[in-house]
Formats: C-alpha cells, sequence, structure tokens
C-alpha cells in the first residue's frame, strides 16, 4: 500500500505541496452533487501541469467516428463528456506579480477533503517577489442541498505588510477538453452580461445544442464586516470578470465569497437557463455562505446516517470504504430522471462521462441497499425509457423483430463507443441489464414495476440472444460466436461462458415473467416464441475442462501458455502500459473477473467446490487491471473462506484511487467500480445477499478489524449488521418482520428486534 495521501477515517489530507502529483489530487479531492462536479483545481491561477475539469452532468459532445465500409452499423460518434466553464477562477496579484503556486512554492501547504461534510479545503502560505508573505485559506462546496448551487469562500491575510492587492474572481467559458481532436473547441457562446459583483456566461454545446448558464455574485469582507468595493468589469467572448484593488491591513483577514448557479437544458428549457442561473444566485448571495453550507452539512448528514460502514481497528480500511461511498454519492443522487453514472463520475474526461453495463452490474445493488427504492428505480427506468433506441441499435447490426441491443456506451440510448471489439462483440452487457431488474425485483418486491415496464427490456433482451445463438451441427447445442467477455483481454473468441450462461439465464428469466403475468395481462409473447426460447435455453453449449468443476473462459483457452501473474515481471506491471496489443491478446492473462463474474451475479445456482475451484483457477491468472476485478474477486474468496485473500483484494479495491495502484488516478476516479467495493464488504465479508431464498447473511471478519456495522434496507426496511472477533448481532430497525437466513439457519426478525450469532 503506497499511500498518497495521510490516513484518516474522515478525511483525505495533503501536507505538502508536490507538484508531481497534482493531478492525482485534482482527481482524488474533487467535489460534486449529482448534477455537476469540479476537479479540485486551484481558484488562482496555476501554470504548472494540471487538468482543468468543471462537468456538467448529462452534457455531452459527439465526436465524429472515422471508420470504414467494413464497419457497417458502426456508431456515428463517440460521446465526449465535456469541460465547461470555470466557475472557481479568483486571481490574486500583488505589485503586478500574479499568485501562482507552480512559481511562488508555498512555505506551507494544507488540503483537506471533509467526506462527512463535503467540504474541499486548502490553506498555504506563499512568499511573493518583494518578500511580501500572504495566508491564504479556500473553503468551497458543491451544494448537496440545492444541486444547482456551489460556493467558494476565499481568504487572505497579510503576514508581513499593509498594501494593495488586487482581486479578480471571474468566470471563464473558454475551456478545452484535454482528450479534444485536433484542439478542437466545442463551445459557442450564446450570451454574457457582466455588472457590479455579478456576472453570467452562457454557452451552447455544439452539434448538441446543450446550453448551460453559469452565473456568480460575490461580497468582499474584512474580519466580519462587509465592505463596501467599486470594482471594475470587463468581458470578452466566453469570458466575464469583476476586478479591484483594495488596501489590506498586515494581520486583518480578507474574504471574497463567491456564489455560482450552474443551470442547463438538461433540465429546463433553452429560455429559461439564464433568469433561473441568475435568480438561484441571487437567492444564494442572499441567504449568505454559512447558511448555504449548514443547508449542505445536513444534506450530507442524512446520507451518511443510511450509508456509512464503520470499521474499527484499520484505519486505511475505514478511509477507503468512505472515499468510495462520498463519491458515488457526489456523482449519483437519484434526483434527476435524465441522468445515469459515468465510470468517472466528475472527476475527469475518460470513458467520455458516458452509461456503461457497470451501472446495473455494481452500483445499482449499492443504492438499493442504501437507499429509497425511488433512487434504484430510477436507474432501471432510464434504460427503459431507451428501448426503442435498444431496438434500433440492434436493428443497425441485422437483427429483427424487436431485438433490442443496449449500447456498450450511451448518453441518450444510442451507442457512441469507438473500439469495434467492444461496441459489436462486449454483448454481456444486455444481460447485466437484465440481471438488474431481477435484482431491484427481488430486493423490492416491486412487481408493478416489471409487469408494466421490466417485462418489455427483458423481451426485447431475450430476444436478441435468441438471434445471436445459433445451432451447431458438430455440437448440436446452440452456440455464441465472435463475442468479448468481461474480460477485454480476449477478443472475437467463441462460446464465451459467462455470455452464454447469462444469456440462457435471461432467456428463462423472461419466460418465467411472461408465465408469472399471464393470467392478468395481455400476452407480450407468441407462443412460438417462448416454445423457441425454451428449446434454446435447454441447449446452450458450455465449455468445461473435462473432469473438472472449472468452466472454461471460452473455446480454445487451454490452448494458451498456462502461466500465473507471477511469471510476470513487476517491472511490466500493469501489462496494459508495458506490452503490445497482440501480445495481450495471446497471453492468459485475464483483466477481469470473468468466469468468476458468473459465479458471483449467480452464487446460488453452484456449489462452494464449484466456486473454490474456479477461483483457484482464474485469480493466479488475473492481473486485476480493471478496477471492477478485485471486488468480485473479494466476494467469491470470502464465500469459500479465503479470508487473507479477500482482505488482500478488498484494501486493493478500497484504496485503487487512493494509492492509484493502476497509475491512472490523474485521468479520473474509477466511480462504478466504488461501488463494487462497497459490494465486496457488504456481500462479501459479510456475506449479504438477496438470492433464491430471500436474504442470506454469512458473516465473517478479516483479522487486522476488531468490529464493523452497517445498515441496508431490504424490502424497504432498515436493518442493522454488526460483526466482530467474536460474532455479532442483526437488529431489525423497520416497522414489519423480515425474514432471512442467518449462517444457514432461518429467523423471522420481529420489528426492533435483535438477534446475536
Amino acid at each position: 500500500m503506497r499511500n498518497l495521501f495521510e490516513i484518516d477515517a474522515w478525511k483525505i489530507i495533503e501536507q505538502k505541496f508536490d507538484l508531481s502529483k497534482q493531478k492525482q489530487a485534482e482527481s482524488i479531492f474533487s467535489i460534486g452533487n449529482g448534477a455537476f462536479g469540479q476537479r479540485a483545481n486551484f481558484e488562482e491561477y496555476y501554470s504548472g501541469d494540471s487538468l482543468q475539469g468543471s462537468y456538467v452532468g448529462g452534457v455531452y459532445y459527439p465526436d465524429k467516428t472515422r471508420v470504414g465500409w467494413w464497419k457497417n452499423g458502426y456508431p456515428e460518434y463517440f460521446a465526449k463528456v465535456l469541460n465547461a466553464c470555470n466557475w472557481i477562477g479568483i486571481n490574486i496579484e500583488i505589485d503586478g506579480e500574479l499568485m501562482d503556486l507552480n512559481v511562488q512554492k508555498p512555505s506551507t501547504f494544507y488540503r483537506e477533503l471533509d467526506m462527512q461534510t463535503g467540504v474541499l479545503t486548502r490553506r498555504f502560505k506563499v512568499k511573493f517577489a518583494q518578500g511580501k508573505e500572504l495566508q491564504v485559506e479556500s473553503i468551497r462546496f458543491c451544494s448537496m442541498d440545492d444541486d444547482e448551487l456551489a460556493a467558494i469562500q476565499y481568504t487572505v491575510t497579510p503576514l508581513n505588510f499593509s498594501g494593495y492587492i488586487k482581486f479578480t474572481p471571474y468566470l471563464d467559458g473558454k475551456v478545452y477538453n484535454h482528450d479534444s481532436n485536433y484542439d478542437e473547441f466545442f463551445w459557442e457562446e450564446d450570451s454574457h452580461k457582466v455588472d457590479i459583483q455579478k456576472a453570467y456566461l452562457c454557452a451552447r454545446t455544439k452539434k448538441t445544442n446543450f446550453s448551460v448558464a453559469t452565473a456568480m455574485r460575490f461580497s468582499f469582507w474584512r474580519n466580519e464586516e462587509l465592505l463596501n468595493i467599486h470594482p471594475n468589469i470587463s468581458s470578452s467572448d466566453f469570458y466575464v470578470e469583476n476586478n479591484f484593488e483594495h488596501f489590506v491591513e498586515q494581520g486583518n483577514a480578507y474574504t471574497l465569497k463567491k456564489y455560482v448557479s450552474i443551470v442547463s437544458t438538461v433540465h429546463h428549457s433553452e429560455f429559461s437557463v439564464i433568469p433561473r442561473s441568475i435568480n438561484k444566485v441571487r437567492e444564494a448571495y442572499v441567504s449568505g455562505f454559512n447558511s448555504l453550507l449548514d443547508a449542505h452539512k445536513t444534506a450530507w448528514k442524512n446520507i451518511w446516517s443510511k450509508a456509512d460502514i464503520v470499521i474499527e481497528g484499520d484505519v486505511a480500511a475505514q478511509q477507503g470504504i468512505r472515499f468510495n461511498i462520498f463519491q458515488l454519492y457526489q456523482t449519483y443522487t437519484g434526483k434527476h430522471a435524465q441522468l445515469n453514472i459515468g465510470p468517472k463520475g466528475f472527476t475527469g474526461e475518460k470513458y467520455g462521462g458516458a452509461t456503461y453495463w457497470d451501472t446495473e452490474a455494481y452500483c445499482l445493488p449499492f443504492y438499493l441497499k442504501t437507499a429509497e427504492p425511488a433512487v434504484a428505480k430510477q436507474l432501471l427506468v432510464y434504460r427503459y425509457n431507451q428501448l426503442d433506441r435498444a431496438i434500433e441499435n440492434a436493428e443497425k447490426l441485422g437483427f429483427k423483430n424487436g431485438a433490442a441491443l443496449y449500447p456498450m456506451v450511451t448518453m441518450n440510448g444510442e451507442e457512441c463507443h469507438n473500439e469495434w471489439e467492444i461496441t459489436f462483440e462486449e454483448i454481456h452487457r444486455n444481460g447485466a441489464i437484465a440481471f438488474g431488474i431481477y435484482n431491484y425485483v427481488r430486493h423490492t418486491g416491486d412487481s408493478d414495476y416489471l409487469k408494466d415496464k421490466g417485462r418489455k427490456v427483458l423481451n426485447g433482451i431475450a430476444r436478441f440472444w435468441t438471434q445471436r445463438f445459433n445451432w451447431s451441427k458438430d455440437k448440436k447445442q446452440y452456440v455464441m460466436l465472435g463475442v468479448t467477455g468481461p474480460n477485454e483481454y480476449e477478443n472475437n473468441i467463441n462460446n464465451n461462458w459467462y455470455t452464454n450462461y447469462i444469456a440462457k439465464w435471461c432467456l428463462e428469466y423472461a419466460l418465467k415473467c411472461e408465465s408469472e403475468f399471464a393470467s392478468e395481462t395481455n400476452p407480450l409473447l407468441s407462443e412460438k416464441e417462448c416454445v423457441d426460447w425454451k428449446h434454446i435455453a435447454e441447449n446452450v453449449y458450455f465449455p468445461k475442462l473435462e473432469g473438472t468443476r472449472i468452466f472454461l473462459q471460452q473455446d480454445g483457452f487451454m490452448d494458451k501458455e498456462q502461466l500465473s501473474v507471477a511469471d510476470i515481471p513487476v517491472s511490466e506491471r500493469p501489462i496494459n502500459q508495458h506490452w503490445s496489443w497482440d501480445r495481450i491478446l495471446r497471453s492468459i492473462f485475464i483483466k477481469q473477473a470473468d468466469v468468476l463474474q458468473g459465479l458471483y451475479l449467480f452464487k446460488d445456482h453452484f456449489d462452494l467446490e464449484t466456486l473454490r475451484e474456479n477461483f483457484d483457477f482464474y485469480e493466479p491468472k488475473t492481473v486485476h487491471e480493471s478496477s471492477l476485478s478485485p471486488c468480485v474477486h473479494v466476494v467469491i474468496a470470502a464465500a469459500i473462506g479465503r479470508m487473507d485473500k479477500a482482505y488482500e483484494l478488498y484494501l486493493r479495491t478500497s484504496r485503487l484511487d487512493l494509492d492509484d495502484y493502476n497509475h491512472e488516478a490523474d485521468e479520473g476516479l474509477h466511480i462504478t467500480s466504488m461501488a463494487g467495493t462497497w459490494l465486496s464488504l457488504v456481500e462479501g465479508l459479510a456475506g449479504v445477499r438477496i438470492g433464491e431464498d430471500g436474504l442470506t447473511i454469512n458473516p465473517s471478519i478479516p483479522e487486522a478489524w476488531k468490529q464493523y456495522h452497517f445498515e441496508i434496507l431490504y424490502k424497504n426496511q432498515p436493518l442493522r449488521i454488526e460483526v466482530n472477533q467474536h460474532g455479532g448481532t442483526i437488529e431489525n430497525l423497520g416497522s414489519s418482520e423480515l425474514s432471512l437466513i442467518l449462517k444457514n439457519q432461518a429467523y423471522a426478525v420481529s420489528s426492533m428486534e435483535k438477534i446475536t450469532f
């Protein structure tokens, strides 16, 4: 474990400014509120290496995909989350010298992200060329109470002089994406206006025509006294500012309080975004910084009251899980039907900020157990609302009769991924969406959703599977050719076990749902479809290692040289940064859980010995170079009693970004895998699973921990689980009786009853 920053149960702390860590810190100290987010860039000018990032949920650009005739059906564009207006800017200048921490190296530096309150604080001292020293403190947050607001409290204190300081709060819309092709600029200006202590800037995306209005107001204070100032105003294309010089007295604190509102046409009409942003920021200005901050802290307190996991005896593990939970709720709150969860959230540009299968496979269980059912339901309704697009996506590839292929990457239901082996072949994403529906229903008991919406999605997906399978005369079974499984270090393979298994399960589940509702609704399937689907499901081919319980990842897997990760020199890890793609594809090494992904999802279908044999076969071959990999291995390792391995991989997944295991935190955080971290503890170490028999709990605990406890929701009833080295307790905090299986023994736990094990 290589700690980038200090270990603390509730905070991320950096005690010394390190230029080499700045981009990593910008990601790790990011803040957001589910609607927009901001990397931990400095408010003041900074000339050092940096990735400027202000992102607005749902706003994207369709970058043109260049392909040839051989890629008929290929997506027309690759979606990019856009770097939006820089709203944090406050420049400081003394005697014509601009404050810049790349130039004036701070003599002291402290940066803190308080995860309990969602507040980013920075304090430092700098000396200017003429010897003048300044103490600076910055406090900022993106309001979780009102997700169209943010605020900054920026305080400077002259330590050894009295004199003039120039302050320049501004909005800058001339921002570029780091990943833009040929330095393309993605915005057009709608309008801007600047006045005394206030301004707005409204820009529109090219092609997609999203308008984003950013408005600011500010006040200026000496200690606790509000000052009257007379700033100059200035503007140019994509830029508005106020600037003023003020005489400051040695030892006094001077504070600029900047309020910002960000409003977009993702949620409002193009005619309302400017007046709404102006009105919102005026209200914020009147309310004041402390009032907004208190409301923001209260919102976070309410989230933590349901979502927190407390670990005693291991501060690194505690910090890791809270960091993951914190970033998940900064990314998605469930307030907006148009939004979903991007793999980088609001922390970076990579992966386009779009929706992947990660949402259903990893994130949905987190929200199911930590938030009201409506939050998780909204993620499924998002897919239901895009069913027509999924059918269109399948039609482009030659599928017919209502077959639906959900996109690997999407912003609006259209496929927008630009790698053929993912776009065309990684079709197991369809299965994850179907499993998400199943998972939601078994958690909540919401059969109305399944009847009215869910089964329509299931049937579209099932129709796709029936056309994707083909009959093999040689095997006398149905096979699936030319796919990429979860292990993306294999492309264009035949009979990926996981894909075949989840497709077979989906057919069976769709038929089961249709049968359940046959008596109360009009049938959605013809009799012929039901017969055909059943025949396919009963005759699917699965590769297996003869004489064992091991399911082969795909046909020909044993033709590869059977090495383990221990055979790779440390200097060549991660292999995706040292090896050619050709070498990776020919190797045995697995990027992330593949067969084990299926065993995790369908744990009820297999005995422990099957789990054990497959884990022992595949884990030594897995390089875990996908952030989604360690968590699945934790769940299975805990189930088969491999606690040392479970704990090792738990630390890896929980501290993946904090310790930058994969050397890519500078690009942004792995938000969707953070839900996997939560799964690794709750479903893995605590053994909490909702399966065919309902709720089962089989707790375990690493030797390094004294105890841990958390709450989950099951059928909308809160349940508190506490585990220590000697046993633990299960307490029903809800109003209704809950049935569960604890360590293979059935219990009916009454309201407010606590059972001990």
